[in-house]
């Protein structure tokens, strides 16, 4: 099926209180915003892809998330899945985010030297880690294991292209890791990049497991868990509406590292999380765009949780996004 865009202009305020759920639309597209002019608050910009041709309703539904567009007309173009790719690739610098280098088929240059390079080719993903938050969890990850971080169990929420499950093995190559993402395209993606990167799919150590799911509704991820470390570069509404599914997928002691929020976001992000028990421990700001590091506080007694409930998928608390 082939895919539309939509483009409106917007305010920076309205990037930062956009929720996508607030559309009503099943499936809900997905919605990137970016500054036109560096600085200047007034003037952003609202990308909104759809699966299929959005009609009249679905239109209104988007715009009506940037009133500051009320006056323009909104009008989707339709993308082909060959220009999809062109488009997603188009103008990407390859990046050099702490010792990863990231590039895709066509953009590879030199590699800097003591850099791991990764070819990511996006095709109907996200998360090329051309953007800041990708960049910015780059930086975390890295500084995770200067720092001396053991992992053993860890989890990409919403890997899009498995950029960053991937770094992660890389790290600690010796864990059990686990991507997943709501789309299955995603989960296709991050396969075939899997491929080119000689990163083993499997689930024993040293090993990636996929699932395309709804939040940690998946009997994989429930089983799999605790995880003592999990990577969520999604967005701020499904961040906060997952807190409590997150936090009790993550073991006592676990590194959360949040990314995909603006900065006028972060502290409702990170307050979802502390009624979780978690702590905010560290922060990367790149532009407009923070990564959170957060950590889950040790219980005791009952409260103490070593693993979560089996069943068919589902458990009491565990949201979507």
């Amino acid at each position: 099926m082939a895919s539309w865009k939509l483009i409106l202009p917007c305010t920076r305020d309205e990037a930062e209180a956009l929720e996508v759920d607030a559309t009503g639309l099943d499936p809900a597209p997905v919605l990137l915003t970016s500054e036109l002019v560096e600085d200047d608050p007034m003037q952003w910009q609202l990308e909104a892809y759809f699966n299929g041709k959005p009609n009249s309703a679905a239109l209104a539904a988007v715009q009506a998330l940037v009133p500051s567009a009320a006056g323009v007309k909104p009008v989707a173009h339709k993308i082909r899945d060959a220009d999809w790719v062109t488009l997603s690739q188009a103008g990407i610098e390859p990046v050099h985010a702490g010792r990863f280098y990231v590039h895709t088929e066509t953009n590879k240059r030199a590699i800097p030297p003591g850099a791991v390079a990764f070819r990511i080719d996006a095709g109907l993903a996200f998360g090329t880690g051309a953007h800041e938050t990708t960049s910015g969890c780059l930086e975390m990850l890295g500084a995770l294991k200067d720092r001396g971080l053991v992992v053993r169990n860890l989890l990409d929420l919403g890997t899009g292209t498995g950029l960053l499950a991937f770094a992660a093995m890389h790290l600690w190559p010796r864990a059990h890791a686990t991507a997943s993402d709501i789309d299955p395209r995603s989960i296709d993606v991050t396969a075939e990049n899997a491929a080119i990167n000689r990163v083993p799919l499997g689930g024993g150590q040293g090993e990636l497991a996929l699932a395309a799911a709804s939040g940690l509704e998946h009997p994989l991820l429930i089983g799999r868990a605790p995880y003592d470390l999990i990577i969520a570069n999604i967005l701020a509404g499904p961040l906060v509406e997952l807190a409590a599914t997150v936090g009790a997928a993550l073991a006592e002691g676990g590194t959360l590292i949040v990314a995909g929020l603006l900065e006028g976001q972060a502290e409702t992000v990170a307050r979802a999380y502390r009624q979780q028990g978690l702590r905010l421990t560290g922060r990367i700001d790149n532009g407009h765009w923070p990564t959170l590091r957060l950590v889950k506080r040790a219980r005791h007694g009952r409260e103490r949780v070593t693993r979560l409930p089996r069943g068919k998928g589902e458990a009491p608390g565990f949201g979507s996004w």
